[in-house]
């Protein structure tokens, strides 16, 4: 007489399906967390958190009109490549505005420019 062996299922055999459709469903939808946390001193507020929450797929995101991850230069290659571009137009800028200086007056180090050139270089100096 032998007994039939009954093992337990594997982990999560039975519940892994309705785990996957249900974050299926959570980011094709989306959902919203929202809450606030104040700390009040003798009725007087000494702090407010407001925290909010919103877990969705970028697809989902950029329908509700989040795509700030878009412009952010830690987060997007485009971005920072803008980001550098920019950078390396205004200093191109600048050194073409010292070279003009240098070219009026050869010779000179800025030190000895007018004192109008070396005020316009300053203020163009981040």
């Amino acid at each position: 007489m032998s007994m039939p062996s009954r093992l337990p299922e594997p982990y999560g055999q039975g519940g892994g399906a309705n785990l996957a459709d249900i974050l299926e469903r959570v980011l094709d939808k989306g959902i919203v967390i929202a809450g606030d946390i104040r700390i009040n001193l003798l009725d007087i507020e000494l702090l407010t958190v407001k925290l909010r929450l919103i877990v969705a797929s970028v697809d989902k995101a950029k329908e509700m009109g989040i795509d700030w991850w878009e412009d952010d230069p830690a987060l997007s290659s485009g971005a920072r490549r803008k980001e550098l571009a920019r950078e390396n137009a205004e200093l191109r800028e600048r050194l073409a505005r010292l070279e003009e200086l240098e070219e009026l007056e050869p010779g000179r180090s800025r030190k000895d420019a007018p004192q109008s050139a070396r005020r316009n270089v300053r203020e163009e100096s981040p």
